[in-house]
């Protein structure tokens, strides 16, 4: 299976993701790493310090993964966009508990955040080519 055939905006995109999450685990495991330890849920039977730990390695990870192998390996994007949906309690839990971190000090900013989940979600499996602008693409099973 080679490389799937994406456009040069798709690759741009690819790459600012990954760059994007190679940033992020980098900040879950120093700058800010108190931060993030506000998106953890308390039903999470891990140590707050230890799932930012956890969890900041795999965006290391996911964003390596992107930016080398993104458009050759078909689970790259699938991988990723589960990724999202499994970070997305923690944000639920920022928001109805009305936690402040990295900004986010209104109820407002909290809500809106949650709306940018989805969209994370689809620029990973976009930008690798998992689904066109016209839907799914079947050739990235």
């Amino acid at each position: 299976m080679g490389t799937r055939k994406i456009s040069r905006l798709q690759h741009a995109a690819r790459i600012l993701l990954g760059s994007f999450m190679i940033f992020a685990g980098a900040a879950h495991l120093s700058f800010s790493r108190f931060e993030f330890q506000a998106q953890v849920p308390n039903w999470i039977p891990l140590e707050k310090d230890l799932m930012v730990i956890l969890s900041g390695v795999v965006e290391l990870a996911l964003g390596f993964a992107v930016i080398i192998l993104g458009h050759k390996k078909k689970w790259v994007p699938w991988l990723l966009a589960l990724f999202f949906v499994a970070v997305f309690p923690g944000n639920w839990a920022q928001y109805v508990n009305r936690v402040d971190a990295f900004g986010l000090d209104t109820d407002q900013a909290r809500l809106l955040r949650l709306f940018f989940q989805p969209v994370l979600i689809v620029w990973a499996l976009w930008s690798m080519g998992a689904i066109s602008t016209r839907g799914f693409n079947p050739e990235s099973k």
